[in-house]
């Protein structure tokens, strides 16, 4: 049996947050959200909905926007001091199916020590540079692991088991931007940690709000797929036994 709460972060989405907090408390799972230096539209929206789901919704705010990464953290962080043993990450935007929450902690409950991580379906409304992006990283990440079993690891649409995400937050520094979705999975498959991939739609609705932030998240990605590489050559022969079954 796991104890799982979500975990929500957001840096203005006002518009869409309700219908992914809401969705998530329809499933009967706690929220921890975190306001990363929002505008006062969206902490606005972020204080009624603490206020109105005060026993179901953490509210956690950063006095100015310190990245997803930060923010993720933040909530991963309170989670594990507040008792819970697993986490649901799933992005404000909308763009992910907030009704696949309960099938992926439904996978969590019966792999409780494996990382339970999205791999996105995408319908026609993806970018094609997005989309070309992150085929780009999937590459890097299969090098980096000498494996293809991580196979999205853009999707922020995921399920942590806490123990080992607070054991390698103590360890390193993490990345506090858009490039943490793909450094926490790459250093917790070195870790050990079995991962089960999990088909789920994913869409870009056209009036979305995107803060990926071109050349200075693609710079971060980009620096950090070369210092994982090195970290992979320290680690080859560990991944190399870990491929193939030697032990």
């Amino acid at each position: 049996m796991i104890n799982a709460c979500v975990v929500i972060p957001v840096y203005d989405h006002a518009a869409t947050v309700n219908a992914v907090v809401n969705g998530a408390l329809n499933q009967r799972f706690p929220c921890i959200v975190v306001d990363d230096g929002s505008a006062a539209e969206c902490a606005a929206v972020l204080d009624a909905l603490a206020a109105a789901q005060s026993d179901e919704v953490t509210l956690i705010r950063h006095e100015f926007n310190r990245g997803k990464g930060a923010a993720v953290l933040s909530a991963l962080r309170y989670a594990a001091q507040a008792g819970y043993s697993h986490a649901v990450q799933i992005d404000a935007d909308g763009q992910h199916r907030v009704a696949d929450i309960a099938r992926f902690v439904k996978q969590a409950a019966a792999h409780p020590e494996a990382l339970i991580v999205g791999c996105a379906q995408f319908d026609a409304s993806v970018p094609l540079l997005r989309y070309g992006a992150r085929y780009l990283t999937h590459v890097w990440v299969s090098i980096n692991t000498l494996s293809r079993q991580i196979q999205d690891s853009m999707c922020g649409f995921r399920v942590y088991p806490l123990a080992p995400v607070m054991a390698l937050d103590g360890r390193r520094k993490l990345g506090q931007r858009m490039n943490f979705d793909i450094e926490v999975l790459v250093r917790l498959y070195w870790a050990g940690l079995e991962i089960i991939n999990l088909p789920t739609r994913v869409s870009y609705p056209s009036d979305g709000l995107s803060h990926f932030r071109g050349w200075t998240d693609n710079y971060l990605i980009s620096r950090l797929h070369a210092t994982l590489f090195f970290g992979m050559l320290r680690r080859l022969p560990v991944l190399i036994a870990r491929k193939w079954g030697v032990s």
